[in-house]
């Protein structure tokens, strides 16, 4: 009978201390860069010039491959439509019709994903 407590005790302890290893696991994102955005509209007749202001480096030359942190592109959406997709700081829209408008502007990696890091405006156009 003491034997088996014995076994037992022992057996208790080594699970016990097989759970405190020293393995480490990481539950850190593997995408710790936030970059910054701001967006302003300058409308002339019935076009918009957007002009966006990040620390985000645009990637024309790496658009559409391997996830680089720091770099990537930006999705522009104008009143809930379809994307388009810029590589450049500024973009003009133009043909707009007269009345009010909003943009959606995003920052995504080069395979585009997502940074979250996004910014919507209006403007009217006159």
């Amino acid at each position: 009978m003491r034997i088996c407590k014995s076994i037992y005790l022992a057996a208790a302890m080594a699970i016990f201390i097989s759970g405190c290893g020293s393995a480490k696991t990481s539950t850190a994102p593997t995408n710790t860069y936030t970059p910054t955005l701001e967006v302003s509209a300058a409308v002339n007749g019935d076009a918009v010039t957007l002009q966006m202001t990040t620390d985000l480096k645009i990637s024309k030359e790496h658009y559409d491959h391997q996830r680089v942190e720091g770099e990537g592109h930006i999705h522009i959406s104008l009143d809930k439509g379809e994307k388009i997709v810029v590589t450049d700081k500024q973009k003009v829209l133009d043909h707009l019709s007269k009345g009010p408008h909003e943009v959606k502007v995003s920052l995504h990696n080069n395979d585009h994903t997502p940074y979250d890091v996004s910014k919507t405006i209006t403007f009217d156009v006159k």
